[in-house]
């Protein structure tokens, strides 16, 4: 079923589903393979302005699919509206007010996540006595589909914040986890063994070559972790919640909300690939030094 769009385009007339014509097929099957190409070119651009026309281009090539009539704009909307009705409604303290919440639950999942992942990973990764005890029971969790808990979760702690949040750090803790586990395990260990041979405490050795070693793959699994995040917050607010972002995406603005999230996804990852660039830098100033 479509949603309407009316509000946030301006009149448009859906067409039924019995009107679809090759040309309209076609023309979505051309916009999904230019996502999937474009993902492939991003990748071998170095940089940002590069980058940043590649997604220009793809967009303006949207553009003028949809208006030279090869598919339907009440499906597939030109870009130009949406970014307009972007713009409208991140000048409404309502959709702020939902924005916060939103953002209030990530950061709330994904810092309890870091909390238990990381020191959690890093003692499975480095002792072996460890790994051998909980690693049976870890692999075991982490194939419990996390939206299939939520019921339980209302069950035991009601219907509030907690349940969401724990839903959120569930989604996040086992990307975290893993590439900690990771990471720790594949440090060099050449490294190791010179620092134990210079007499390194388990502290330094850990603080002063395991962490600087561990940190970018560490980042990475946040980056993998940030996606899942939004996913299973889109989730838990469409079945739970009466405020959020995710109960926006069944209104009206649709696309509008969807672009917004896209947004503030992008800004996190980017910013988790600052800081793995700047970790990977203080990586081979502790190996040179």
């Amino acid at each position: 079923m479509l949603i309407p769009i009316a509000q946030g385009h301006g009149a448009i007339t859906e067409s039924s589903p019995g009107e679809s014509s090759p040309a309209g097929i076609i023309a979505l099957l051309i916009i999904i393979a230019g996502i999937f190409l474009l993902s492939y070119k991003i990748k071998q651009l170095n940089t940002l302005p590069q980058r940043s026309l590649a997604v220009v281009i793809f967009l303006l090539a949207w553009e003028l699919a949809v208006r030279a009539g090869l598919t339907y704009p009440a499906a597939i909307p030109v870009p130009s509206r949406v970014f307009q009705g972007v713009m409208d409604i991140v000048l409404l303290e309502k959709f702020w007010e939902h924005t916060m919440i939103s953002l209030e639950r990530v950061f709330l999942g994904y810092a309890l996540a870091m909390i238990i992942a990381i020191p959690l990973g890093f003692a499975v990764g480095w002792f072996n006595t460890v790994e051998r005890y909980l690693d049976p029971f870890l692999q075991t969790m982490r194939q419990i589909p996390q939206l299939a808990l939520f019921p339980a979760f209302i069950l035991f702690f009601g219907i509030g914040e907690l349940p969401k949040i724990l839903l959120i750090m569930l989604a996040a803790v086992w990307w975290i986890l893993l590439s900690t586990i990771s990471a720790v395990q594949s440090v060099d260990p050449f490294l190791v063994k010179t620092a134990r041979s210079v007499g390194a405490s388990q502290w330094d050795l850990l603080r002063k070559v395991v962490l600087p070693s561990a940190a970018p793959t560490i980042i990475t699994g946040m980056r993998y972790a940030s996606t899942e995040v939004i996913l299973v917050l889109v989730a838990v607010e469409l079945l739970g919640a009466s405020k959020g972002l995710g109960i926006l995406l069944n209104t009206p603005r649709y696309w509008e909300v969807l672009v917004f999230m896209t947004i503030l996804g992008v800004t996190a990852n980017y910013m988790l690939v600052l800081l793995e660039r700047r970790l990977c830098r203080w990586k081979e100033e502790i190996e040179i030094g």
